[in-house]
């Protein structure tokens, strides 16, 4: 048997993907890339407008040489002699924390009163008042209620004079008089008219009152403090907000309260030093008059005037002796001192005084240790408590610390008295040898030294104190500002271009994905590549989709596409048919398909009327006995028709014969009524004369069958037919079931079967670039379009276009 050619046109193509089908697949859905763009863009422009931007404040500062013990040895250089400062690091890590800790935080809070918003409710955006309100509000109940109040206030102004309160939860809370303190359940209020003559445009405004805990939490996330690089001392403060003057200010004083919470740091040693030079000079300024007024009393009671000149000489070979020996003296009063104040400050942790001029290096870095923990401590202490791991492990070495020194302490006197008594032996035999000065010279000589002890240990502390009072005098700040808060006036979020960017991308994702999923899970046949990557079957051609509801499209003057897609049809039917041998007798096509529903019986009675049109003589046999169509597809009542003729002998074929005015020429034979056994009446030698009857009358004979995938009807008459049109509708039958098409004609079971492809996409084309936009309307539909749809079909042409370049 011959089968044909397998494929009227043949394109010779890879079977490859390539990029342009794979474009080609996306540009027919053109308008919903087009649809989804404008939606976003329109989507994105309300953003944009309801959205406020927000502008970022930055500042930055210099935290000078990185050494918190570097600075205060600037600032108290006439120290330095004593080495009591050691040279402690102040870590920019620290110095970052101590900026965002919640005391600064909450403190310019506080000073901004920012726990108080005044709000605006615009058409589409919330703006929020800063230093412009139209309205005040005072809380007149203590600070410490108010930085806990948690409240939303809703205040029209009425007048000019009066105004109506309401909250959220309390709901109305009355009209009352500006200026008029109001008691309500949150507290004593008094608001205060900020306008003047005019009143303002928007009558209400909002006002929130936020605790201080949860604003300080929520700043201590939107400052964000980092240096400008890893070696550098430079800190860089930013905080984007709404309000740029706000943003600024709260920076601006961040900085500011960080400089006093340093400076007072910084004087805690100096104030600690000061107090106790004070209680020193008060002691031994006692101690000193009584001293000088037991040497005038000596003078006076031994009528004394000068002891010295009397012995000169011996005094300057005892004179390196005393100097030694009130030295010795002195460092031994200054341990007695020191050890006396470790005592008395045994069960309290305070500063210890520094820069008292003891020589043992060791006892000075012991003390400045000691501080420098102290300091640490007491600044951990600010956002901790006692019990914070931290703490108690400070205050443990701060006892060790106290213990030790205390040990070197009483280490040094055991030196000094070893000393002293060496020195002393050695003046018992230097003043053996001044056996002869006056026992008055003797005893003036210990009064007199105890006197030059005194007042060179008051002359010391009185020049200490004076070095501690310029040291409070001139600290400096710990932050240099290098920029004060700066705001750029172009909002960094949100950002319009990116916005608008995204919302195309998004646009154009969002029915790419929708396109790209759909085709994923699509299993149905779209297209003739679909059939020939499936099944080796000739293709007679493809029906496009007809806009119109019409079950007959075929007339003498009609030039849609799909009547010019029925004649390519009859053509390539000849085609087909040229081998077959037919005697004569009108040759059979049998019109079937897979499953009901894909147009066998629209094609049937298009491509008779087709063939009718040719001049030929055509007859149409409705043989699906089970779901006859031909008769409602043509809107007429049922008729007699196959089924009679097989079951009532004495039925003519002339009786069962009618005809339509829409389709010219052309006999039409129905299925008649349904039968209850319609296999077994196809089995009839009735059917063989039908058939026998039909090829001498007509030049062809079109037959619509039923399914072959429901029923065997249609391979029951097999041997009736000289070729099958076995229609495939697009976007309708499953893939998957083109097995059977594709085992029917591996088995041979249908006469020279080809597959037509019904119901195609001219927009998805026809697996090569093709379609049946010929241009026979000569342009007569465009006066009956609206502007919009000129414009979509001219998009739509030039979409096409591109596809076929």
């Amino acid at each position: 048997m011959n089968t044909g050619p397998q494929n009227i046109y043949n394109f010779e193509e890879e079977d490859t993907i390539n990029l342009r089908e794979e474009l080609d697949k996306y540009l027919r859905y053109w308008k919903w890339f087009l649809l989804g763009i404008i939606l976003s863009v329109i989507a994105a422009l309300y953003y944009l407008r309801k959205t406020t931007p927000q502008f970022e404040s930055t500042a930055s500062i210099m935290i000078k040489n990185g050494k918190k013990g570097g600075d205060i040895m600037s600032e108290m250089s006439a120290f330095q002699d004593l080495g009591i400062l050691g040279d402690v690091k102040n870590s920019i890590d620290n110095e970052m924390e101590i900026l965002k800790s919640r005391t600064l935080i909450g403190g310019l809070i506080k000073d901004l009163k920012l726990n108080i918003k005044y709000i605006r409710h615009g058409h589409i955006r919330t703006q929020e008042y800063y230093h412009n309100a139209p309205v005040k509000l005072n809380f007149l109940e203590s600070d410490s209620v108010l930085y806990q109040t948690k409240a939303s206030l809703k205040l029209t102004i009425l007048n000019k004079t009066s105004y109506k309160l309401e909250e959220d939860e309390l709901g109305s809370l009355g009209t009352h008089k500006f200026g008029q303190m109001i008691k309500t359940p949150i507290g004593r209020l008094l608001f205060v008219p900020e306008f003047t003559d005019k009143l303002p445009n928007s009558p209400e405004v909002f006002i929130a009152i936020i605790p201080i805990k949860s604003m300080t939490v929520g700043y201590r996330e939107a400052i964000k403090i980092a240096p400008i690089s890893k070696k550098s001392s430079v800190i860089s403060i930013t905080l984007k907000d709404a309000i740029p003057q706000r943003a600024q200010d709260i920076i601006n004083t961040l900085i500011k309260k960080y400089n006093q919470d340093a400076i007072a740091d910084k004087n805690m040693i100096s104030k600690k030093t000061a107090e106790f030079i004070a209680s020193r000079l008060k002691i031994i300024n006692g101690e000193l008059n009584v001293v000088e007024n037991n040497a005038a009393t000596y003078k006076r009671q031994n009528k004394l005037t000068d002891i010295k000149s009397e012995a000169t000489l011996f005094l300057e070979n005892v004179s390196e002796t005393k100097k030694n020996i009130l030295l010795q003296n002195t460092q031994l009063r200054l341990a007695d001192f020191m050890l006396d104040y470790l005592n008395k400050n045994q069960q309290s942790i305070e500063l210890l005084p520094t820069n008292l001029g003891l020589a043992d290096v060791s006892i000075a870095t012991l003390i400045a240790k000691y501080n420098e923990l102290l300091l640490e401590r007491n600044r951990i202490l600010k956002n901790s408590s006692l019990q914070n791991p931290v703490v108690v492990n400070l205050d443990a070495q701060l006892q060790n610390l106290q213990q030790s020194l205390s040990k070197s302490l009483n280490n040094v006197k055991q030196g000094i008295a070893i000393a002293l008594s060496d020195l002393n032996a050695q003046e018992k035999l230097i003043d053996a040898k001044i056996t002869g000065v006056p026992q008055q010279e003797k005893e003036y000589r210990a009064i007199e030294r105890q006197q030059q002890i005194k007042e060179t240990l008051y002359l010391y502390l009185l020049k200490k104190r004076e070095e501690t009072a310029i040291s409070l005098a001139v600290t400096a700040p710990n932050a240099k500002i290098i920029d004060a808060a700066f705001t750029n006036d172009i909002a960094v979020s949100p950002k319009k271009k990116i916005v608008l960017l995204a919302a195309g991308l998004i646009g154009l994702l969002i029915p790419f994905i929708i396109i790209y999923i759909r085709d994923l899970l699509d299993t149905k046949v779209h297209s003739r590549k679909d059939i020939e990557s499936q099944i080796n079957v000739p293709i007679l051609g493809d029906i496009p989709s007809e806009k119109s509801k019409e079950n007959i499209i075929i007339r003498g003057d009609l030039r849609s596409s799909s009547a010019e897609a029925f004649r390519l049809l009859r053509t390539n039917l000849d085609f087909m048919l040229a081998a077959k041998a037919t005697h004569n007798l009108a040759k059979t096509i049998f019109v079937t398909s897979t499953i009901s529903g894909e147009g066998k019986s629209f094609i049937a009675i298009n491509l008779a009327s087709t063939l009718a049109l040719s001049g030929k003589k055509v007859l149409l046999l409705g043989m699906d006995l089970r779901a006859p169509k031909i008769t409602k597809y043509l809107g007429i009542t049922d008729k007699k028709g196959v089924t009679n003729y097989i079951t009532t002998p004495h039925v003519k074929l002339n009786d069962l014969k009618f005809r339509v005015p829409e389709l010219g020429g052309l006999d039409i034979i129905g299925s008649g009524v349904i039968p209850p056994n319609p296999a077994e009446l196809l089995l009839s030698p009735h059917v063989k004369q039908l058939f026998e009857a039909l090829k001498k009358d007509y030049d062809y004979v079109v037959v619509d069958t039923s399914p072959v995938n429901l029923v065997t009807d249609t391979l029951l008459l097999n041997d009736y037919a000289d070729m099958f049109v076995y229609v495939v509708r697009a976007n309708y039958l499953d893939k998957r079931l083109l097995v059977v098409p594709e085992t029917l004609h591996k088995e041979k079971r249908l006469n020279n079967m080809a597959v037509l492809l019904n119901d195609t996409d001219h927009q998805r084309g026809y697996g090569y670039g093709y379609g049946y936009g010929y241009g026979y309307g000569y342009g007569n539909d465009k006066a009956n379009k609206n502007w919009w749809q000129r414009f979509f079909s001219a998009a739509e042409k030039f979409s096409d276009n591109l596809r076929k370049k």
